[in-house]
């Protein structure tokens, strides 16, 4: 029996949800058993009926722009002029070293990413649905298509092109 304060004002967890604690913060945070997502506040409703009605998913992407995405400049090049083709090229080398596990996406996503996400290894954080929309259509539909743990094909967008990991 837990006597954490969550504990007291929901003694039991709904249905499809398992309590685990941080071996990093020591901190609980509760795990969804069907989809294995995890987060950090006490679930309010049973994890199936939580897992149809998302509306967000989390996601880490890498982005290559080229010299026709809408704002060609990055932390990485002040200006850059290379075409969309070179930029599928590029993007394409990177997606089969993480598919073959010879890269991993945080690292890659960290030194080449034409996105500020960079700085947290590609973690775009959440892609809200279409209700509130945060990411451009391409970038929604393909965050939603893909499972948990799951690496897209090439998506291209005004910002460039990217490779999307579903992380949650």
């Amino acid at each position: 029996m837990s006597h954490s304060p969550e504990s007291s004002d929901s003694p039991q967890l709904p249905e499809g949800w398992d309590k685990r604690v941080s071996r990093k913060t020591g901190q609980a945070y509760y795990i969804n058993t069907y989809t294995k997502e995890s987060q950090w506040e006490l679930p309010t409703e049973p994890a199936e009926m939580a897992s149809r009605g998302t509306d967000q998913v989390q996601c880490s992407h890498l982005l290559v722009k080229h010299r026709d995405s809408r704002r060609p400049s990055s932390w990485r090049e002040e200006n850059i002029t290379r075409t969309k083709e070179e930029a599928l090229e590029i993007l394409m080398g990177f997606r089969q070293k993480i598919a073959a596990g010879d890269e991993e996406f945080a690292a890659l996503a960290s030194k080449f990413s034409d996105c500020s996400s960079a700085k947290r290894g590609g973690d775009a954080s959440a892609v809200v649905s279409a209700a509130g929309a945060r990411m451009q259509k391409p970038f929604e539909e393909a965050s939603f298509a893909l499972k948990v743990g799951e690496l897209s094909d090439i998506v291209s967008t005004d910002s460039g092109v990217h490779i999307i990991l579903r992380t949650a």
